[in-house]
């Protein structure tokens, strides 16, 4: 085997950038690559050099295994780590890799294949004699053969993308009638996401907890495993927050996991990081769901109880050096409790949609414990490409409650303002009983938190809009004095008779009137008249201290508090540690008529690109009739006619790209007759 110095990164985001700091702290050179969407971020910045693989969508850039090994020789590399999601757990792109001449940082191309597609790695488990959840994993693809097996296999069931994870290509299904359409909408997001559209069914195990075993293999017939993490909190199968060790699992119990995990592992010959997912029943057994043949998204988590670096292990096991410990010396490093969130550019209240947009203001606390992985730059775009994951919050304690307290912490300082985040709602799931208890499984998120119940969440209260008003005239007035070079303390002066300003403020459909008095020492009263709901009436005072860049240190009720703040024109964007809101002043703005969907203008949700179509002019659709689908960051939105009606225009086809609020569809609505 080759040795190498210089690694190039076939990834980018959070992850590039966590490798490129793994591979310099190793002493080795690193090369990012870029798209055209992704020419300034943050990877691309950190890596010693970087190399333009093509345009913003995957295909052409990320999924190009041709692109990538150009790069790789032209900028020198001698190896290719793969990171996570992407070409990662493709067998192809690890032999290309090494037909090149190259060091793939990871299993050989035959264990990914045996184990990285979940349909073929779990006949191998079987015949193991490996726990396995029932279902179909066999050969034959038909729509009609699928619906077949999974009726055989008894509902609920799950549909899942036979190749990649990250929850992309997966439905659980509980009627029959929806198993069609379900196997057709996995096969397409798992088509977009892995290039590969073959599917699994198996029996759903519902109040299950998600364990996984971080295992590790070195070109010695060394296999070793870091125990578990819990994975359990997840939203339609997408891990929200990771933890090791699990609150679920004895001593007995993960040296149980384990072995089976090793065992797996031996049966490939397997070399390098690799994870082995079970489904954790409440009785304490335990089944193989599927092996990930690459590092995890939530790796640090291990790292942290075992205070190592697996990706400083990658390197090294790449390179044909021995692993750096036995099983006996990592059981006796495991101490602590870490817990990990992860952090997305998408809006809770409106469904989790996915956010893009430039990012204002980013800031997040550093200290004893904690830890930020992330790919974020004030200013940077956030493009509709790639996965809404920005970044990952961890944070270690001695205990688990301590981890726990700590991370609400860190994220009660965190901001990300410019575009919604999932912020609040990561510290309202930490603040629980029940997740700080030993008893949430893979179905708390869909049990505790119906549609309604999250939008309510992170609403605003009325010392927060107070505090909105009086940064913003405080904004304005510095901003007055800059363009005119006047005296700082003019801005600490206001008039005892000067009358109140009135504003108006919106925050998505609400809006509220306030009146806003300027006292003396920077305090602003402030009267919250009304809202769109009800009269409300409500008073409160704040006193601004100081505003340092983004950060503002303010009085109110007689505490001294902080937030986080980002002034865009007439918005502003405010983050204190329980609440992230918009403003926007609409005081001198024209009232705004119906909004788009009532009058059948149907408007892109986001940036994306379309499809399918369903539809032509001239149609006649009936209320929540499918239109047309969009795709962005991995994921598909089927937009549906919001009323019955004809179709007027139809403004964009099969591979366009369409920006956030743009009419796609006009549909003139049906004549409601009169009563």
């Amino acid at each position: 085997m080759s040795r190498f110095d210089t690694v190039l990164i076939a990834n980018r985001g959070e992850i590039a950038a966590r490798i490129i700091r793994g591979c310099r702290r190793q002493g080795y050179t690193t090369v990012a690559v870029y798209s055209d969407a992704d020419a300034q971020a943050r990877h691309v910045l950190e890596a010693d050099t970087a190399v333009r693989i093509g345009p913003g969508p995957v295909g052409e850039s990320y999924l190009s295994i041709e692109k990538l090994i150009e790069a790789a020789k032209a900028s020198g590399a001698g190896a290719i780590h793969p990171g996570y999601g992407f070409l990662s757990e493709r067998h192809d792109f690890a032999q290309a890799v090494q037909d090149a001449g190259l060091v793939f940082i990871g299993p050989d191309p035959d264990a990914i294949e045996a184990m990285g597609n979940k349909s073929a790695s779990k006949v191998r488990m079987i015949a193991a004699n490996v726990p396995c959840v029932p279902g179909y994993q066999g050969a034959g693809q038909e729509d009609d053969l699928l619906v077949a097996e999974a009726i055989k296999v008894g509902l609920p069931v799950m549909v899942k993308a036979a190749s990649g994870g990250g929850g992309r290509g997966m439905r659980l299904v509980h009627e029959e009638s929806e198993l069609k359409a379900a196997i057709q909408s996995a096969r397409s997001e798992a088509t977009n996401a892995f290039g590969d559209g073959q599917l699994l069914i198996e029996k759903a195990v519902l109040n299950a907890r998600h364990v996984e075993i971080q295992i590790f293999g070195d070109r010695h017939g060394t296999v070793v495993h870091l125990g578990e993490r819990d994975c359990s909190v997840q939203r339609r199968n997408q891990k929200v927050i990771e933890e090791a060790p699990s609150p679920a699992v004895s001593s007995e119990l993960r040296a149980r996991m384990g072995e089976a995990a090793v065992a797996a592992a031996k049966a490939v010959n397997y070399v390098g990081a690799g994870t082995v997912e079970f489904m954790l029943a409440a009785n304490g057994e335990f089944y193989f769901l599927e092996m990930n043949t690459r590092l995890q998204v939530e790796h640090p988590v291990t790292e942290m109880i075992h205070d190592v670096d697996l990706v400083a292990w990658q390197l090294m096991v790449a390179n044909g050096d021995p692993l750096p410990m036995t099983q006996a010396e990592i059981d006796a490093r495991r101490h602590g409790h870490a817990i990990e969130v992860r952090l997305c550019a998408e809006d809770p209240a409106a469904g989790f949609l996915p956010q893009t947009g430039r990012v204002l203001t980013w800031h997040t606390p550093s200290g004893d414990g904690l830890r930020a992985d992330h790919c974020l730059i004030e200013g940077g775009v956030i493009s509709p490409f790639y996965d809404s994951l920005q970044g990952k919050l961890m944070a270690w304690g001695e205990t688990r409650l301590q981890a726990i307290q700590k991370l609400i912490a860190m994220l009660g300082d965190t901001a990300l303002l410019g575009l919604a985040s999932n912020r609040d709602f990561l510290i309202e799931l930490l603040s629980q009983p029940e997740f700080q208890g030993p008893g949430v499984t893979t179905g708390f998120i869909a049990d505790q938190y119906p549609a309604e119940r999250i939008k309510a969440l992170g609403e605003p209260d009325h010392v927060h809009q107070a505090l909105a008003a009086a940064l913003m005239v405080e904004s304005d007035a510095l901003a007055l004095q800059k363009a005119n070079d006047l005296d700082a303390s003019l801005l600490s002066w206001h008039s005892a008779n000067t009358a109140p300003l009135v504003m108006k403020l919106a925050r998505g459909e609400k809006t509220a009137v306030l009146e806003v008095e300027c006292l003396p020492n920077r305090e602003y009263r402030t009267d919250i008249i009304t809202t769109q709901e009800e009269e409300d009436e409500a008073a409160r005072s704040v006193r601004l201290l100081s505003i340092d860049g983004s950060r503002v240190s303010y009085v109110s009720e007689g505490r001294r508090l902080q937030a986080h703040f980002a002034r865009n024109g007439s918005q502003l964007w405010l983050s204190t540690p329980t609440c992230t809101a918009c403003y926007e002043d609409v005081t001198y703005q024209p009232e705004q008529g119906a909004e788009a969907g009532s009058d059948g203008r149907i408007l892109a949700p986001i940036d994306g690109k379309v499809m399918t179509v369903s539809v032509v002019p001239g149609q006649v659709v009936a209320k929540g009739e499918l239109l047309l689908v969009l795709e962005a960051m991995k994921m598909e939105f089927r937009l549906q006619a919001p009323v019955a009606g004809t179709v007027e225009l139809v403004n964009a086809g099969v591979g366009a790209q369409v920006a956030l609020r743009q009419l796609i569809v006009q549909i003139t609505p049906d004549e409601v007759p009169a009563e």
